[in-house]
């Protein structure tokens, strides 16, 4: 199984009214959320581990998860309310306005966090999940327990907005980073994390050091490189599609990066460290294949298998 780590919530995603003006409407979202059902949609044992409320809009959201294969077991449920996300979109690009105050996924502890049996070979991290207490020192707790013997993934998708602590985030992320096997940031992202002005293969070289065995850096429509500790550099373009907006178009990317280095059979700790330039542009190639669809249609609406045929 592929475990995803961290939030699922609601996307309030405005939608035009037949008499004018926009409406609200609640669709499944979050990043991690998003992973986790674009690798159930392509056939893969996916599983979210989160914190899931019982009320109506988490039910909405494990609705979804099972409609897209995913399995729920490790949810971690409480009555606390369902974090929303309200989407404003402009030109396609999305900004976000969250209510997130003790809420069932920002809540959980550490002393929740579940046994993983062996079948969980993968564990992938990420999104706001990782920027807000107590939740981000849960995930950072779990990261940290099962790094030695599975393969982990992190997108941390910094958005500042929500970093309440600079130092303590930081921090924080640093040491995710060090027991992180394949680190996935945007330009933005590693901008972020290293203001200095450096170049972005400068500043790639010294994640590297810190201990990833690989750091994928995403530039949108731009395709995205990746960047190994043994010295391999490859990058893959974007494909060309008519975008209607981007949310969760990262989100499917990582999941196709998942999902073709398992259908190689590469989600080892031993090969994750050593994979050649064939391993690399396949999972390159399909993530910018699942995202491109994702941005072509509204919301984050990864696809399913045979939509790739």
């Amino acid at each position: 199984m592929l475990l995803c780590c961290g939030e699922a919530l609601i996307d309030m995603i405005p939608t035009a009214l037949p008499q004018g003006g926009d409406a609200f409407v609640p669709h499944s979202g979050g990043a991690i959320f998003n992973t986790a059902i674009a690798l159930g949609r392509l056939g893969h044992p996916a599983g979210l581990l989160t914190g899931l409320s019982t009320d109506l809009f988490g039910q909405q959201l494990e609705q979804t998860l099972t409609d897209s294969d995913v399995d729920t077991r490790y949810a971690i449920r409480s009555g606390r309310p369902t974090t929303m996300a309200f989407v404003f979109l402009n030109d396609g690009h999305a900004t976000y306005c969250f209510y997130d105050e003790n809420t069932a996924g920002r809540m959980i502890t550490i002393g929740e966090l579940p046994d993983l049996p062996d079948s969980v070979s993968t564990l992938y991290f990420g999104g706001i999940s990782l920027a807000v207490e107590p939740c981000a020192e849960t995930y950072a707790a779990l990261l940290h327990r099962e790094a030695a013997s599975r393969v982990t993934m992190m997108d941390p998708n910094i958005r500042p907005g929500f970093i309440a602590d600079e130092s303590r985030y930081r921090t924080r992320l640093a040491g995710m980073i060090a027991d992180t096997d394949i680190l996935k940031v945007s330009d933005e992202d590693l901008n972020w994390i290293d203001p200095s002005d450096v170049s972005l293969e400068d500043k790639v070289s010294a994640l590297l050091t810190q201990g990833p065995k690989a750091v994928i850096v995403t530039r949108g429509k731009d395709g995205a490189t990746v960047t190994t500790s043994s010295g391999l550099q490859l990058t893959v373009k974007g494909e060309t599609v008519q975008v209607v907006d981007t949310v969760g178009a990262g989100d499917t990317f990582n999941a196709g990066v998942l999902a073709s280095l398992e259908d190689q059979g590469l989600l080892t700790k031993d090969a994750v460290a050593s994979l050649d330039e064939n391993a690399w542009r396949a999972a390159l190639s399909l993530g910018a294949k699942v995202a491109a669809v994702t941005v072509s249609r509204a919301g984050a609406n990864p696809p399913w298998a045979d939509e790739l045929s």
